[in-house]
């Protein structure tokens, strides 16, 4: 009786942990062998769109050099702002004359994507995902929405991956807001929510979905929603988006979490190589500069690293960068940690080239253009610093809206942020246009 009553509570115990053997499955695994799904280039090449995905054209926060604004307010500089239905960490994507974002309405239990025109501000369409399936309040982090990732946009369709009805599903709309397709991709436990946002490689949409039931990553036809191919990631939450860079002359999709750097074949999600580091769980997106790879993170531990093309180890340093993504520019690796506190390092052998502390807490990753780096922290204190190699170099520090969890995005001279206005019960949020109209750019 004993024994039965100790399984009993040891069962509790685990399920309240999000590991509880009733909330655990086996990932159904795919090959691109058994799919049949041909990967071939897009008919446009994603890095040529503005700010198409999650971190830019490029997947690392580093925008084309253009003419932003570096200095603005409540009053100055600003083209529009325009409010966002509901609430979401959803940063903005920009491509052709509108900018998209995904967000949801928590009362209503909505997820959708909204669609704005890029001159105006003005809404150009709402295109409802998801209605009811939201996770209880208690698989939910207090920080966080159920409206976490960027959307993905090739030009043809926007692409978004919601958690509901305890999986995650990846959907397919036009650039008129239709519903092309929609694709369950695999079962989730929640432990703190969604995080990862959809990117895209030649004719892929490939999402991570690392959860204590069964982790995942997930290629789907872009043009089907058919899965390309499906692979296990072990019983982890942790919460990093992928990124494809072409590192050691070929193309590797690298994602951190699960107590490692992993390596994959973006085309068929054989893995290449895993090197053991960093945390068990980690939110940032790693980053490259030339065949140097970078990650940092997370939770319990804390690390940042550099490693080369195969995963050998080059450096390390105990500074984790949770939450912000790291940016590399040049010689340079700077990260921004969920305290504020900036680091500048030598990319190449890891030396601290110098350190700033900064004012606030900060969610949002860094972007960087024309060698000036650009966050906001959860105030809504937009920082603007040089990359320097000696010290650390203030250029601004301009204030719009009382929050701002999302990361900026840049195109045509302008810098888009989706803030909070106000606070408690009477916050809501606006996406803003700042810099020149888009008919005054050349």
């Amino acid at each position: 009786m004993k024994r039965l009553r100790f399984i009993c509570v040891l069962t509790l115990i685990l399920a309240a942990a999000g590991g509880g053997c009733g909330r655990t499955h086996t990932v159904d695994e795919v090959s691109v062998s058994d799919s049949g799904v041909n990967v071939v280039d897009h008919g446009v090449a994603i890095d040529t769109l503005e700010w198409p995905v999650w971190r830019g054209p490029a997947g690392n926060g580093v925008a084309p050099d253009q003419s932003l604004p570096t200095v603005w307010s409540e009053s100055t500089d600003l083209v529009w702002r325009s409010d966002v239905p509901g609430r979401g960490h959803s940063s903005p994507t920009v491509a052709g004359d509108s900018v998209y974002l995904a967000t949801a309405l928590e009362k209503e239990q909505i997820q959708e994507i909204v669609a704005f025109d890029r001159r105006t501000g003005e809404k150009e369409w709402t295109s409802v995902i998801h209605e009811g399936g939201f996770p209880a309040a208690g698989d939910i982090h207090h920080k966080s929405t159920h409206a976490n990732g960027t959307v993905a946009c090739d030009g043809e369709r926007v692409y978004t991956a919601f958690l509901n009805s305890d999986r995650i599903t990846a959907s397919a709309v036009d650039l008129q807001g239709e519903l092309v397709w929609q694709k369950e991709i695999g079962k989730f436990v929640s432990k703190f929510g969604y995080a990862p946002s959809p990117i895209l490689y030649k004719s892929l949409v490939i999402i991570a979905a690392d959860n204590p039931g069964g982790g995942y990553l997930t290629a789907v036809d872009s043009g089907s929603g058919k899965i390309a191919w499906r692979i296990g990631r072990g019983n982890v939450a942790t919460y990093s988006s992928p990124a494809v860079a072409t590192v050691g002359g070929r193309d590797q999709l690298l994602i951190s979490g699960c107590d490692a750097v992993t390596s994959y074949d973006p085309s068929t999600g054989d893995e290449l190589w895993r090197t053991p580091c960093i945390a068990e769980a980690t939110c940032g997106t790693i980053v490259t500069s030339g065949d140097l790879i970078f990650a940092s993170g997370g939770y319990p531990e804390s690390e940042t690293v550099c490693l080369s093309d195969r995963g050998e180890l080059i450096w390390s340093d105990k500074v984790r960068a949770y939450e912000p993504s790291l940016v590399a520019v040049g010689d340079y690796v700077i990260a921004v940690t969920d305290g504020g506190l900036a680091h500048c390092w030598s990319a190449g052998t890891g030396d601290i080239v110098w350190r700033e502390r900064l004012v606030g807490n900060f969610s949002a990753s860094p972007i960087v253009c024309n060698n000036l780096v650009y966050v906001p922290n959860l105030s809504g204190e937009t920082f603007v610093f040089a990359v320097n190699n000696d010290k650390y170099e203030s250029i601004a520090r301009n204030k719009i809206g009382s929050d701002c969890y999302a990361s900026p995005a840049a195109a045509g001279g302008q810098l888009f942020l989706r803030v909070g206005v106000g606070s408690g019960s009477e916050r809501r949020e606006q996406l803003v246009c700042l810099g020149p109209p888009l008919n005054a750019n050349p």
